[in-house]
């Protein structure tokens, strides 16, 4: 278990990146929702013992994890949103490399690992392969495995799927899902799918507060029934959004379709729908955006 108590960080130009967080994460996949500029990698790297936190504390079982920093990072993985490799080195020598720096000093020992690992994240027949040839799901998955050195009880991966395709998405997002088995991952993301599909418990997060923190099913059910959509001129959009709770708008055919929340159905020609995670999220935002500018 992760247990995060009042966690804030303001940075020297004034921006607040956190704003007395707190949540409880327990071993699984955790996501972690929230626009660019949520506050998400900030929390991430606070976690990872890459910056100090101003106030507040965070624990991983018996692990102070803002003052015991050495403990922290023999028991983490931290795959970070802009990972990089060394063009010309192999997969297999790179790992080797890092494998030597996590500890591993025997060298019989640290093949081993390193070739479990490689066969884990199914890049052992591309291991004799520069690392400037893979693509960008190939860099993500050799980026777990360097991540996954010392068997971490505490896995951290910053916006992990930004850039790939559908196919290699898919792939690395199915790996995550098979680590999360055993040990506490965050998946920082702003892709609500990522989410829905894979973690059991995730938080909302935007302008470095926590605005919901649960189950994506119980937060979907928060809001069924709710839910109307209805296909608009682009003309008319305006007045729609001035008029109604619009959520979101996404182009089809070349026309907006909206998403709007309401108790009853809000206007003639809207028709409900199953409510999903995206319109939480949508939601969430709303009301926060709301909030601060009221």
């Amino acid at each position: 278990m992760l247990s995060i108590r009042n966690l804030s960080k303001t940075y020297p130009n004034g921006v607040q990146a956190l704003k007395s967080v707190t949540l409880d994460i327990p071993k699984g996949m955790f996501g972690l929702l929230g626009p660019n500029g949520a506050g998400k990698s900030s929390l991430m790297r606070t976690l990872a013992t890459l910056q100090e936190a101003d106030s507040g504390e965070a624990k991983l079982d018996e692990i102070d994890v803002l003052r015991d920093k050495d403990a922290v990072r023999r028991v983490l993985g931290y795959l970070p949103q802009d990972f990089g490799v060394y063009p010309k080195v192999s997969a297999e020598d790179l790992l080797d490399h890092f494998a030597a720096l996590k500890g591993y000093v025997h060298r019989k020992e640290r093949a081993e690992v390193v070739a479990s690992l490689l066969q884990q994240v199914n890049l052992w027949p591309v291991r004799k392969q520069k690392l400037g040839g893979f693509s960008g799901g190939m860099r993500q998955r050799f980026g777990i495995a360097q991540a996954l050195l010392g068997s971490p009880r505490l896995v951290i991966v910053d916006e992990p799927t930004a850039g790939l395709d559908p196919e290699e998405r898919n792939r690395f997002l199915n790996l995550l899902a098979e680590i999360g088995e055993n040990v506490v991952v965050i998946l920082s993301t702003h892709i609500v799918e990522d989410v829905t599909d894979l973690c059991p418990r995730m938080a909302i997060i935007n302008k470095g507060q926590v605005l919901l923190a649960g189950e994506p099913l119980e937060a979907i059910r928060s809001v069924e029934g709710r839910i109307w959509k209805k296909v608009v001129d682009k003309h008319e959009l305006p007045d729609v959004q001035q008029r109604l709770t619009v959520l979101s708008t996404r182009l089809v055919g070349g026309r907006p379709v909206v998403h709007v929340l309401a108790d009853a159905q809000p206007e003639a020609g809207f028709e409900p729908i199953s409510a999903g995670l995206e319109d939480v999220y949508f939601g969430q935002l709303l009301r926060h955006r709301a909030a601060v500018a009221a």
